[in-house]
């Protein structure tokens, strides 16, 4: 639902048409313009002119935005970069049941898990060109950790000198 809000400009002039914009399941959003109303055989309507402009402008304003996020505002990211609860549990190392109750508000979103969800994001909206050519190039490079993992020791073997323990050689 929408309903039409009041703003002052800086001027003092006041600004009645603005409309609350509740379809991106978000409650302070507010449009000042980029709408029309009409009338329609069902009663009022209202076309926005670019939808997916305007959620990707939301998205960013929240992920440049330092608190932390909200349940309703993690859910709306999340839902704007097509994953599911499972989904983004899995690029996080968690389970979907954590991110489920994050979006329901039981448990405050962990401060790493934020960071990551902003980059997730922020990687979102790199044109699909660049996004695919930095994906690829982390890619290769967490795969170039991986294989130096693999043939490294797994042992760690410590010895005490003067100084303290020393990683042996």
């Amino acid at each position: 639902t929408m309903k039409k809000g009041e703003f002052y400009r800086s001027g003092g002039e006041m600004w009645s048409d603005a409309l609350h914009y509740t379809m991106a399941g978000l409650e302070d959003i507010y449009l000042l313009n980029g709408f029309i109303k009409k009338e329609t055989p069902y009663g009022n309507g209202v076309t926005l002119s670019d939808v997916d402009g305007l959620h990707k402008a939301i998205g960013f304003s929240l992920i440049t935005d330092r608190k932390t996020l909200t349940p309703k505002e993690l859910r709306f990211l999340r839902k704007e970069m097509r994953l599911t609860q499972a989904d983004l549990a899995q690029r996080l190392g968690l389970s979907d049941q954590q991110v489920a109750r994050w979006e329901k508000g039981e448990c405050e979103i962990s401060g790493p898990a934020d960071k990551l969800m902003r980059i997730f994001y922020a990687i979102e909206l790199l044109p699909a060109q660049k996004r695919m050519g930095f994906l690829n190039k982390l890619n290769r490079s967490i795969k170039a950790l991986t294989k130096s993992d693999e043939t490294s020791s797994p042992r760690l073997v410590f010895k005490e000198t003067q100084d303290g323990w020393a990683k042996a050689a």
